[in-house]
């Protein structure tokens, strides 16, 4: 399965409910394996961004659909970059001319 990594930040609705952040992550999950998708890690991080997640989805579709939801329940705006592990990437290179 493809491989996403998404960098959040929470919103004002986010930091104002931080408290049920756990249980939002924890709907968030099984939202995310419910579409076909799991949760390689989820980190807590300081810096320019709050949060950090790494998931597989079955195809970008899936990835986006899931994507626009959280976005849509109000507590975080993700900026999401599709990985290639380095398999793939040595694939991809194989491929130039």
């Amino acid at each position: 399965m493809p491989t996403y990594i998404s960098l959040m930040k929470l919103t004002d609705e986010g930091a104002r409910n931080i408290k049920e952040a756990p249980q939002r992550v924890a709907n968030a999950i099984k939202t995310l394996e419910d579409m076909g998708g799991k949760l390689i890690g989820m980190y807590s991080v300081m810096g320019e961004y709050d949060y950090v997640g790494i998931a597989e989805a079955p195809n970008d579709e899936v990835a986006v659909a899931f994507l626009l939801g959280l976005g849509a329940a109000g507590t975080v705006r993700t900026t999401t970059l599709k990985a290639f592990n380095m398999q793939e990437f040595a694939a991809i290179l194989g491929k130039l001319p």
